[in-house]
């Protein structure tokens, strides 16, 4: 018997996770107020990740371009905020510290 392993790649990229919540990032700096452009941005991303490797993509997206900022405790509160303000409920935390490997 012959088994083949089955590789399932994301197919969400990087530049459109940054793409689609460029609205948000002046509420999550502090700087504006939450707009629909920006959870209507997050209601699509969470639409579009059905499988398990595009919800890690995604997390891991999140979480590189985050470190390419200086961010504070307050920023990412609201980053991780997000989601609930929207109506969203994501199987993981928008926070630097979560594992993305382990999203399911």
């Amino acid at each position: 018997m012959v088994m083949t392993a089955s590789t399932t790649k994301a197919s969400i990229s990087c530049n459109q996770v940054i793409n689609t919540l460029t609205p948000c990032l002046s509420y999550v700096v502090g700087n504006g107020a939450l707009t629909d452009n920006c959870c209507n941005g997050i209601r699509g991303l969470n639409s579009a990740a059905r499988t398990t490797p595009d919800r890690q993509s995604v997390c891991t997206c999140l979480k590189n371009t985050a470190s390419q900022f200086s961010y504070n405790s307050r920023n990412v509160a609201l980053a991780a905020g997000l989601p609930g303000k929207c109506g969203v409920k994501l199987p993981y935390k928008i926070d630097p510290s979560t594992d993305c490997k382990s999203v399911k």
